[in-house]
C-alpha cells in the first residue's frame, strides 16, 4: 500500500498548516465515519490538504467496499482529491491482487486501520480560493457495483490575498461666490514737458510713444464687447527738485493736461476720470536709493525719510553728498517725473459653459471663480483639463483661500500630492479646508493625523467627515 504522501512533503505539511483553521470533527455515513482536524492551506502555487479520517467504527463486511473522496467545489468548478477504500476482507485481497481503480486510491482494511491520515497537495488553481472542501463516499459490491453513496461539506476556503483596505477619499469642492468681476489695468507713463511747462506736445521728444502706451491701454478695454470701462484715474509726479511750491504747480497742471489730452481722444463723461497729483516724489526716490549702491546711500536714507521741510530736505542732500546728488540729479529725477494712470473696467458674467471652458484656455482673467468652478463641473474629475482649470484659477486668484482648496482637492485626487500640500498651505482655516487637510493625510497614510482633522471638521458640521471616520476606523 502506498503512502499516501511522503515524508518530506509530511514535513511542509506541518509548517504550513500550523495555525491554520480547522474545521470542528465532522461525522459521515450515519456517524460511522469521523472526518478530524480538517485543514487546508496554500502556498505560492500549491494546495496543501490534511484531515484525519477515523474509520474504527466503520464495519465493513467481506465482499463490501467504502470509498470516501474529498472534493473541491466551487460553482461549477470540481476536483476529486485522491480517494481511500476501506475494503472488507475478500475486496481488500483481491485489490491487492489486481491493483485499485483510479490508481492513486489509497487501500485500507477494514478493522485493521482506526484512524487514516490523510495528506494530500494539488495544484492551486484561482477558483478553489472560495471552494467548499467536501466528502463524497461510495458503498460498492463486490463486483464494484455501487450500493450507496453520499456527500457532506467539511470546510469553506477562504485562501485568496487579503489586501490591506485602501482609503478611498471623497472630496469636498466649494462653490465660490458670485461676485461681479472688476479688473484693473495699470501703467506709467513719462511725458516730456518743456522746462517749467504743462501743455502736452504729442510729438514732443518721447511723447508719441509715452502716449501710446495710455491710448492702447484704454483700448485694449474699450475695444473688447465683454468689457465697460467704468473708472479712469491719472496721478502725476514731479521730481524732488526744489522748490516745493513749482513743483506743485507742474505736478497738477501737467496732470490737468493729461487728463484734457485723454478727454479729446475718447470724449468719456466727467464723472469716470479722476485725477490726482503728488508735487515731489520721495517714495520714488526712496525706493532707488534704498536698492543702489551709492557711496552716500545711508545719509541719503536718512534725510529722505525725515520730516523735515522738502526744500530743506532737497538742500541738505545737495550740500551734504553733491557727488552723488549730481548723480541723482541726471540719471534719477527724470524717472520720477512721470503720471501713473489705471483703466478699471467691469467683464460682463458668462454662463455658457462652451464658451467659459474656451476663455479658461485664452483669457482666463476674464473669469470669476465661480464660472470656472461652474466649468469644472462639466468635466471629469481627476482629468487633467479638471486638475488645469483649478490650477488656472489659482494663478488667476492666488490668495483666494477657496481657489486653492479647490485646487488642493483637484491635485489630489489627480495623485500630485506634493502640489496639494502647496495649495493647503494657502487654503484658510475654514471647515472644508480642515477636512481637505483631513484627507491629505489620510492619503499620506498618517491615519491618526488624519481621524483628528475629520473629528474636528464634524464637529464644526462636515457632513462627510462622519463617513471618513468611520472608513479611518476599518483601515486602522
Amino acid at each position: 500500500m502506498k503512502p499516501i504522501i511522503s515524508i518530506a512533503n509530511i514535513l511542509c505539511f506541518a509548517m504550513l498548516l500550523c495555525g491554520v483553521p480547522s474545521a470542528v470533527a465532522q461525522t459521515i455515513m450515519d456517524g460511522r465515519v469521523t472526518m478530524r482536524d480538517v485543514a487546508v492551506s496554500r502556498n505560492n502555487d500549491k494546495l496543501f490538504v490534511s484531515m484525519d479520517i477515523d474509520v474504527s467504527t466503520l464495519d465493513v463486511s467481506t465482499n463490501r467496499e467504502v470509498i470516501i473522496t474529498p472534493r473541491l467545489t466551487a460553482g461549477a468548478d470540481t476536483l476529486d482529491l485522491p480517494a481511500v477504500m476501506v475494503a472488507g476482507r475478500s475486496r481488500y485481497y483481491h485489490h491487492l491482487r489486481n491493483g485499485v481503480q483510479p490508481s492513486d486510491t489509497e487501500l485500507y482494511r477494514s478493522g485493521k486501520t482506526s484512524v487514516i491520515k490523510y495528506r494530500t497537495v494539488v495544484p492551486y488553481v484561482a477558483w478553489m480560493g472560495k471552494a467548499v472542501l467536501g466528502a463524497a463516499n461510495e458503498t460498492c459490491g463486490c463486483c464494484s457495483e455501487s450500493l450507496d453513496g453520499g456527500s457532506a461539506p467539511l470546510l469553506a476556503l477562504d485562501l485568496e490575498p487579503k489586501h490591506p483596505k485602501k482609503f478611498a477619499p471623497e472630496f469636498i469642492y466649494v462653490r465660490p461666490e458670485a461676485m461681479q468681476k472688476i479688473n484693473v489695468l495699470e501703467g506709467s507713463a513719462y511725458i516730456d514737458f518743456p522746462v517749467s511747462r504743462t501743455e502736452i506736445y504729442p510729438d514732443y521728444r518721447r511723447n508719441p510713444v509715452e502716449l501710446q502706451k495710455i491710448i492702447a491701454t484704454i483700448d485694449a478695454v474699450r475695444n473688447d464687447s465683454d468689457s465697460r470701462i467704468i473708472e479712469l484715474t491719472i496721478k502725476g509726479y514731479a521730481s524732488p527738485e526744489s522748490p516745493y511750491s513749482n513743483n506743485e504747480r507742474l505736478a497738477k497742471g501737467r496732470t490737468k493736461s493729461l487728463k484734457n489730452y485723454v478727454q479729446q481722444q475718447y470724449s468719456f463723461p466727467e464723472s469716470i476720470i479722476s485725477t490726482d497729483y503728488e508735487p515731489e516724489d520721495w517714495a520714488g526716490l526712496e525706493r532707488y536709493v534704498a536698492s543702489s549702491s551709492l557711496a552716500a546711500k545711508d545719509g541719503i536714507l536718512a534725510l529722505i525719510r525725515t520730516d523735515m521741510d522738502p526744500d530743506e530736505k532737497e538742500a541738505r542732500i545737495k550740500r551734504n553728498y553733491p557727488v552723488d546728488y549730481a548723480f541723482l540729479l541726471k540719471e534719477v529725477y527724470p524717472g520720477l517725473r512721470h503720471s501713473d494712470y489705471a483703466v478699471k473696467y467691469e467683464v460682463r458674467a458668462y454662463t455658457d459653459i462652451d464658451e467659459i471652458k474656451r476663455l479658461i484656455k485664452t483669457q482666463p482673467s476674464k473669469l470669476s471663480l465661480n464660472e470656472m468652478y461652474l466649468a469644472a463641473r462639466d468635466m471629469v474629475p481627476g482629468s487633467a483639463e479638471f486638475e488645469e482649470t483649478f490650477d488656472i484659477a489659482v494663478r488667476m486668484y492666488p490668495d483666494d483661500p477657496v481657489a486653492n482648496l479647490n485646487a488642493a482637492n483637484a491635485s489630489m485626487q489627480a495623485g500630485d500630492m506634493k502640489r496639494a500640500q502647496r495649495y493647503l498651505d494657502n487654503a484658510g482655516s475654514s471647515p472644508e479646508a480642515g477636512y481637505a487637510r483631513g484627507v491629505y493625510a489620510a492619503i499620506s497614510g498618517d491615519y491618526d493625523s488624519a481621524l483628528r482633522l475629520f473629528v474636528e471638521a464634524e464637529r464644526r458640521g462636515v457632513a462627510k467627515a462622519t463617513a471618513m471616520i468611520k472608513h479611518i476606523n476599518e483601515i486602522k
